[in-house]
């Protein structure tokens, strides 16, 4: 069966024409920004058997109850997670990666200024993954190299793009660069250049959640040079006191910088210091998405039933240096030779054959898709233009 791809676009005109239930062919591929309007339309989604007419109906009922197997099921076998999800996974790891080739062709041909740029190409999975599993009303805290967890979580490329230009309609006008990208309302509350600076910052998030009991769930990215600060031990120690709903997720991709995890780090493996704080906590293998949004799924429900924290260590590997230019002196041939076999987007399309729903003309569209927005969002970053220079600092003056 030929699937269809459902654009923000397609949703909008079905509810301009008084849809209450949007109804679509069974195995449509739904964009994120589709999937965004139905919620908050109060919309209902419906796919429709084998050889029954693709309809709209109008009627009361709201979108996202009980009666979606998406909110009640957590999928340990690939094959069971409902196709549109497959594919949602495939979209948001190629526009990662789109965007971080051109983030790294930019910067080394000097046209991105400025600070280093940390790209997130080899850890796409962990990013599609853990977003897929999580709400719009979710939130994340990211790291120095977080452009993967804004795609993941709904940032605008074209606006992402203008930031790392240095233009004016740039998320942070400019000023903010590669590591210092915000959304909050998309829940994302900052990229940081500050290793570990992220995992306070978290912690004030869900507490609020929990205050405010909205059944919000936040997730802190960070890597295995953050866990040996300060503010690691702190925020797991706080989040446990107050059983706090969030999730902890390192991603280890092995170096902090230069340094090895396993010279680094007093343990191989950092999940286990979870344990020391009472935390439930779980090593999963950060190359497959399917894996890891099947552990996340699962720590998300259980954390909106019983608010606690949860860490996940998601092993993984950087493809690239720590940043563009890196020389890597410091990482064996070995290790730098057996990389292609650890990529996330191989390893899907791997198992994905295995599906028997599996059409190749599928990725293809979507690669098409992916392609044409990242060119119009390059073309709008380069179109943008930069600050007058009595505009440069005026957000950081007192009027």
């Amino acid at each position: 069966m030929q699937k269809e791809i459902v654009t923000k676009e397609y949703v909008e005109k079905l509810a301009g024409q008084g849809a209450g239930t949007i109804i679509l062919k069974k195995g449509s591929i739904i964009t994120p920004l589709a999937y965004d309007y139905i919620e908050e339309n109060n919309l209902k989604l419906e796919f429709a058997k084998d050889g029954e007419t693709v309809s709209v109906q109008k009627d009361e009922e709201d979108f996202g109850k009980e009666n979606s197997d998406l909110e009640k099921l957590s999928y340990s076998d690939f094959k069971e997670l409902p196709y549109n999800i497959v594919l949602q996974f495939y979209y948001l790891m190629i526009k990662i990666r789109f965007f971080e080739e051109f983030a790294k062709a930019y910067k080394e041909k000097d046209i991105i200024k400025g600070d280093f740029v940390h790209v997130y190409l080899g850890e796409e999975a962990i990013a599609a993954g853990v977003c897929t599993a999580l709400k719009r009303e979710d939130f994340i805290t990211s790291t120095h190299r977080g452009h993967g967890h804004m795609i993941a979580k709904g940032a605008d490329i074209s606006k992402m793009f203008a930031e790392l230009l240095g233009k004016a309609d740039g998320y942070s006008k400019g000023k903010g660069g590669s590591m210092h990208i915000a959304d909050i309302e998309l829940g994302i509350l900052g990229a940081n250049g500050i290793v570990g600076a992220g995992l306070p910052i978290a912690c004030g998030s869900a507490l609020a959640s929990k205050l405010n009991r909205d059944d919000s769930v936040t997730v802190a990215f960070f890597g295995d040079g953050a866990s040996n600060q300060g503010t690691f031990g702190e925020s797991l120690n706080f989040a446990r006191i107050f059983s706090l709903p969030i999730i902890f997720l390192c991603e280890n991709n092995g170096y902090a910088i230069s340094t090895t995890s396993d010279y680094g780090c007093s343990t191989p493996n950092i999940y286990k210091r979870g344990l020391g704080y009472d935390i439930p906590s779980q090593l999963i293998n950060g190359d497959d998405v399917f894996e890891v949004y099947s552990a996340c799924k699962k720590a998300v429900e259980e954390i909106r039933k019983n608010s606690h924290p949860v860490l996940i260590e998601a092993v993984t590997h950087r493809r690239e240096g720590h940043w563009i230019g890196d020389p890597q002196n410091y990482r064996s041939a070995e290790d730098l030779n057996d990389l292609p076999k650890y990529d996330p987007i191989k390893i899907f399309f791997e198992k994905i054959k295995a599906r028997s729903d599996f059409n190749v003309s599928d990725l293809e569209k979507i690669t098409s898709e992916v392609s044409e927005e990242m060119k119009q969002a390059v073309a709008f970053a380069e179109n943008s233009p930069y600050l007058p220079a009595q505009e440069s600092v005026k957000d950081y003056l007192k009027e």
